[in-house]
């Protein structure tokens, strides 16, 4: 049983209004154009990654729980081995963007110098 009400016989049939007429024949059918990549989606999206890595960062730091003794100019402490390895992993990402931004400070400072150069500045 359905809740749909029956049509009455002198009303005709109504049709939804999102729907399409059929294409002409030898003629190809239009494509509704693809929605754009925004902003909100690439948020969204590195949202999502990040939480997965988040995760499996996680499940690395609780398998690796056996503790590790480490010394440093004198110094001596013990860290779970995943601590420890992923520490050192965001240090080495660290210096490698303190590396790549003075080296995009240089450039820029490069490229202006030359910018004013070639406009007689």
């Amino acid at each position: 049983m359905t809740s749909d009400l029956p049509a009455s016989p002198d009303q005709p049939e109504s049709t939804p209004s999102t729907a399409l007429p059929p294409p002409e024949p030898g003629k190809p059918m239009e494509v509704a154009p693809q929605p754009k990549f925004t902003r909100a989606a690439a948020l969204w999206t590195a949202l999502i990654m990040g939480f997965l890595v988040l995760i499996v960062l996680l499940i690395f730091i609780a398998q690796n729980t056996t503790s590790a003794e480490f010394a440093f100019l004198g110094w001596h402490w013990s860290l779970p081995l995943g601590v420890a390895i992923l520490g050192a992993a965001v240090a080495g990402g660290l210096l490698t963007v303190a590396a790549g931004t003075a080296r995009i400070f240089q450039l820029r400072r490069a490229a202006k110098k030359n910018l004013k150069a070639a406009l007689g500045g």
